[in-house]
């Protein structure tokens, strides 16, 4: 599992990495995004990875990776907005913003980490498309509590559901790259 730990954080160093240079050329803009906004965002994405994995053609010169990496740096943007509450207008300097960023990141980590332990890997012998269906499924889910006004009667919250497409993108990264490596 040493393994899954060095391969999780070179992933999540491409994601901040991108993060952090589009704080520099943006700024904290994406912070006047409600939660169902930066849900949609993600949904785009993972449909769009989808429609990849599905079709022959491609019309636009950008893969799975790309897609990848937005529902990861969506997702934690989202665990930010849970914690601080959406802005009115950009409110975080770029320092702030990766400082959330990794907090979040780290938190959601040591979940994979203990569901990882609990599971026994079983993410390695997964296909990518099925991760990919679990992050549609989970922003299923998201939507129903979304238009639930956030509450449920038994089943985990919001977060819960973020971090979980975060650690599936991660895993989905994980394979794209040993299968680049392999071929």
């Amino acid at each position: 599992m040493q393994y899954t730990s060095e391969q999780y954080d070179a992933v999540l160093k491409t994601c901040r990495d991108l993060f952090q240079k589009k704080m520099k050329d943006y700024g904290s803009a994406w912070r006047i995004l409600r939660l169902p906004s930066l849900t949609d965002q993600i949904f785009i994405k993972a449909k769009r990875i989808r429609g990849l994995q599905e079709n022959d053609v491609h019309k636009v010169d950008e893969g799975q990776q790309s897609e990848f990496i937005g529902i990861i740096n969506y997702s934690l943007m989202a665990l930010i907005q849970i914690e601080l509450g959406i802005a009115e207008e950009p409110d975080l300097t770029t320092e702030k913003a990766v400082a959330l960023f990794d907090k979040h990141a780290d938190t959601t980590k040591e979940l994979m980490q203990n569901k990882n332990h609990d599971y026994g890997e079983a993410w390695r012998d997964m296909r990518v498309s099925s991760l990919t269906d679990l992050i549609i499924q989970k922003l299923l889910r998201v939507k129903q509590i979304e238009n639930n006004k956030g509450k449920t009667l038994v089943s985990e919250g919001i977060d819960a559901n973020y971090q979980d497409m975060v650690n599936y993108a991660i895993f989905a990264m994980i394979h794209l790259d040993e299968n680049s490596v392999q071929a």
